[in-house]
């Protein structure tokens, strides 16, 4: 391993194992969601080596490996279980770590209340377990989310999914009963208001306009909302915007249901994004993060939701040994090594950082976000706002080819999700790389 030399880049991207393995996805992959054209050997902690030898800082599986690249710990409970076995049926028998992460799953989220756990193999799972749940629990058909969320692309998920046209074109009709109103995205404000005078008007409108004239509320199951917006493009509401849904919703007998998938298990400098609102979840969805990059989903709900009777919902591979003890290590290494505590440090200096940059580059138009979960969203104008998405784009790819590796999202926006191990000395790497790009960029 040679990752103190990292980033260090010694074959222009793509190389040419690289080429084959881009050749070979295009060709037998169906088409998703790729953009840079790099392909990793190995990787540890927040550093990767590609096929061709070049070495990068990963600001991007954070998101999901959230405790780096194969953690030692997470690892050696693969290594242990996978000699033990492999699968045994945990919606019809029982094995320890599926029951242990169960417990350890209701025992952490918010809420004083007794919970139970449905166990899945991604957010998009959970987040179709959590509609079921709601409708079978409450005997309510509608629902509520937000332009600008993602809560996955199959058919029940992508009813309330509403941050790109491309995620549901061509598969309508989807679900009936869903309501989007705009999200709290203060930046560019959907009523043209402004933070300091609107009184949280995009909450209100839900009570004094909706339930007034197209959605009855007593039909309404719940409401699903992402503490921190993902692909609409890291999007961090105001606490009061949060507060005055819960209102409503307990006001109309409403479930309130947290996405956590991708703003949860630690990546906000808190194990659940919510927890920064003051907020308890009637259901909180999690994934990614959780089994720090096995498939693994789940639908933690309040146990008076529980499904009635047997074989109403199930899955095959929900909670399947291997992932389940991936998650109960990740738990573990999180309170171990206090990942929390250094999230929130180095979340600190990371933004500190990206705000020098946007005194430097009139380009940055806008820095927010939680923790390690940033981003930065470019402009052509600050006073107008106007997207850069060109600019946002050659960044990005300038970035790449100097071993930075980043994504969109949003508007015109590069996400931030390094992995909670991060140091100091990493976060200043990689920004540094990502100034060098951006001026590259500008002056193309």
């Amino acid at each position: 391993m040679h990752f103190k030399e990292s980033p260090k880049i010694s074959v222009p991207i793509p190389g040419k194992n690289t080429q084959r393995i881009v050749a070979m996805d295009s060709k037998y992959l169906a088409t998703g969601t790729k953009g840079s054209p790099v392909a990793i050997k190995w990787g540890r902690g927040v550093r990767f080596e590609d096929l061709d030898g070049n070495l990068f800082l990963d600001f991007t599986n954070g998101m999901v490996a959230g405790t780096g690249h194969c953690h030692p710990m997470v690892v050696q409970a693969i290594k242990d279980q996978a000699e033990k076995f492999l699968f045994f049926n945990g919606p019809d028998f029982y094995y320890e770590a599926q029951s242990k992460i169960a417990e350890k799953l209701c025992t952490m989220t918010p809420g004083n209340f007794p919970k139970k756990v449905f166990l899945s193999n991604s957010g998009a799972e959970a987040n179709e377990a959590a509609l079921k749940v709601s409708r079978s629990g409450t005997g309510r058909k509608q629902f509520v989310a937000f332009l600008g969320a993602f809560h996955g692309r199959t058919l029940g998920a992508l009813a309330l999914t509403a941050s790109k046209t491309v995620h549901r074109e061509s598969f309508f009709p989807m679900m009936p009963g869903v309501t989007h109103l705009p999200f709290a995205y203060c930046y560019r404000c959907a009523y043209k208001m402004k933070a300091e005078t609107c009184n949280f008007w995009c909450a209100q409108i839900l009570e004094d306009v909706y339930f007034k004239s197209v959605l009855p509320p007593e039909e309404v199951a719940a409401v699903f909302m992402e503490p921190v917006q993902g692909e609409g493009g890291y999007v961090v509401p105001p606490q009061g915007f949060v507060q005055t849904i819960k209102k409503i919703c307990e006001k109309y007998g409403i479930l309130f249901v947290a996405d956590e998938v991708q703003a949860g298990f630690g990546k906000t400098g808190r194990m659940f994004a919510m927890e920064h609102f003051g907020i308890s979840p009637d259901i909180i969805n999690l994934g990614k993060a959780l089994a720090s990059g096995l498939p693994m989903g789940a639908t933690v709900f309040d146990a008076r939701l529980d499904f009635p009777v047997q074989g109403r919902h199930s899955n095959t591979f929900g909670g399947n040994p291997i992932s389940a003890v991936a998650a109960l290590a990740t738990i573990e290494a999180i309170e171990k090594e206090k990942l929390l505590e250094n999230t929130r440090k180095m979340g600190e200096v990371f933004k500190q950082r990206l705000l020098d940059l946007q005194k430097e580059f009139e380009e940055i138009g806008d820095v927010r976000g939680l923790g390690l979960m940033l981003a930065i969203e470019f402009v052509t104008d600050r006073e107008k706002k106007t997207p850069a998405r060109d600019l946002r784009d050659k960044t990005i790819e300038n970035c790449y080819k100097k071993g930075l590796l980043l994504l969109p999202c949003g508007v015109s926006a590069i996400r931030f999700t390094p992995a909670m191990v991060i140091n100091q000395e990493e976060v200043e790497q990689g920004l540094e790389i990502l100034r060098e790009s951006l001026m590259e960029a500008l002056k193309a």
